[in-house]
């Protein structure tokens, strides 16, 4: 704990807060940052406007651990807001996610300013934690051993009116050497099946026409209430929601893609085309040395199967280049598999040592210059093959759910945006007609480049949605109140990269 000479004096609480949220790393992160800010909210917090930069009263910082750099970032950024602090009585800053979990009482000693560290179990303390820290002026470490409560019994501010993530479970029972996630979100808790569709129903009742179910090992749902196949009676029972147009989710695990899943996502018309399955690795000594439970020749019979029951989904993955002990020959597999599996996208990852981890103590670590080149080998191998998939979809004519704030030059290109079903990212010809985010457009496709396509010619058809409709009533909300600042939320569907991480939360 820090003296009292380290915190800012007492505030009026009578006067209206505002709060600003940070949010890094994984979806699960940009989730429970939801919850943040539907607790903060609840507790009669405002959202500080948009470009505030550390101007709000309280600044939230939702960490991720898996990043080598992570702490040093984070550190910077404390640091950045210290002098504001200082000027600013009654200003707070607490600290929460994985990197809480991990450093506790580490981060009030290097940093004796901020005022509350929570962890990834506790997330619902934070505006108790907030309140403490203000009437008795010191900082507030509460770091829980276990899930408290499940996330989603908490309120939350939901970034999208048309999309949204469902956590389904939480935590991952795997001990894959180079993650530390397990041992900061725990072991795997499953919500009841009928809690999920209940809130699925409820989110569709509001407006959402997408919902992208979230899991650290999405597809082993089930494990913790003993039904095996209690995700695919998930997606076949999704599919039977009346309004719900698309269902996505993220991120399986090749050990318990079963037979079942793959059937269940060809035969319900909700489910995406999409796949996000995460490869780590082409060579089995290093996937065994990695403690994934899975092969090669397993991991391309997954991809195979895929394709065979649905032809035209989009398949992405993760692979992490450079782990302890891989060889050129171990190399040379993980490019073996990119071309065989033909994946439409892959985030590649220089391995990054983390503490904590089996991984960080093994043998053979690769020197740095090794691993950037092998970087650079996979990246273009990757940007060719996702070029040329693009390719043929060139002709195609594609449903769109338009989205908001994906063009990042549709502004200057006169274009809008919009995600196919398989999550590829479309940028089509303003129609003269008005398109929200969250309606449907039909466009047929001109031009492809390695990372998104092209819809040239005139939108061939425009259906506006509900979706749209919640987003129009939204927008028109917020014109009345403070412009909002946004949490990070990645795109939906397919994430964006992240930054250069060794697996982690929510990327098996």
């Amino acid at each position: 704990m820090t003296s009292s000479s380290d915190r800012s004096p007492a505030v009026d609480v009578l006067s209206t807060r505002t709060y600003e949220i940070r949010t890094y790393g994984c979806q699960m992160n940009v989730h429970d940052s939801e919850r943040l800010a539907g607790l903060l909210e609840d507790a009669g917090y405002v959202r500080a406007p948009e470009g505030s930069d550390g101007e709000a009263d309280v600044v939230v910082f939702n960490t991720c651990a898996v990043r080598e750099n992570a702490d040093n970032k984070l550190y910077g950024n404390l640091g950045h807001l210290a002098p504001k602090k200082a000027s600013r009585p009654g200003m707070q800053i607490a600290v929460g996610g994985c990197l809480a979990q991990k450093d506790r009482d580490i981060i009030v000693k290097r940093a004796p300013w901020v005022d509350v560290v929570f962890g990834t179990h506790n997330i619902g303390k934070l505006p108790v934690l907030l309140e403490r820290a203000r009437v008795q002026e010191e900082a507030q470490v509460e770091i829980a051993e276990s899930l408290e409560a499940f996330p989603s019994t908490l309120p939350t501010r939901r970034e999208s009116a048309y999309a949204a993530w469902v956590s389904i479970s939480v935590g991952c029972n795997n001990t894959c050497t180079f993650c530390i996630v397990p041992a900061l979100r725990g072991k795997e808790k499953d919500r009841r099946p009928g809690d999920i569709l209940a809130e699925i129903e409820a989110l569709v009742a509001e407006g959402v026409s997408e919902v992208t179910l979230l899991g650290q090992n999405v597809n082993a749902y089930g494990s913790d209430i003993g039904d095996r196949e209690a995700f695919s009676k998930l997606l076949r029972a999704c599919g039977k929601i009346d309004g719900l147009e698309r269902v996505r989710f993220t991120s399986p695990h090749p050990r318990d893609f079963t037979d079942d899943v793959i059937a269940a996502m060809a035969e319900t018309p909700n489910v995406m085309p999409q796949l996000h399955m995460p490869l780590q690795s082409g060579s089995d000594p290093v996937l065994k040395a990695m403690r994934r439970s899975y092969r090669q020749e397993r991991f391309l019979g997954i991809i195979e199967k895929v394709r065979a029951a649905i032809p035209h989904a989009a398949i992405s993955t993760d692979i992490i280049v450079g782990f302890p002990g891989e060889t050129e020959e171990d190399f040379q597999q993980t490019l073996h598999v990119v071309r065989e599996a033909r994946f439409a996208q892959a985030f590649t990852f220089q391995y990054s040592k983390r503490p904590g981890t089996p991984a960080a103590e093994m043998d053979g670590q690769i020197p740095k210059k090794v691993v950037q080149e092998r970087y650079e080998r996979l990246v273009a191998l990757q940007e060719e093959i996702s070029w040329e998939e693009n390719k043929k979809q060139v002709g195609r004519t594609l449903e769109l759910m338009v989205a908001e704030g994906e063009g990042r030059k549709d502004e200057t290109t006169h274009r809008l945006s919009g995600r196919a079903p398989d999550s590829r990212l479309v940028h089509f010809t303003k129609p003269d007609q008005e398109v929200r985010p969250g309606d449907v457009v039909t466009v047929e496709v001109t031009y492809a480049a390695p990372h998104h396509l092209l819809a040239e010619g005139p939108v061939l058809d425009v259906r506006r949605t509900r979706a749209g409709d919640a987003w129009e009533k939204r927008t028109a909300e917020k014109a009345a109140k403070p412009a909002g600042v946004l949490l990070g939320l990645p795109k939906v569907g397919v994430p964006e990269p992240l930054p250069a991480v060794s697996g982690g939360c929510a990327v098996d």
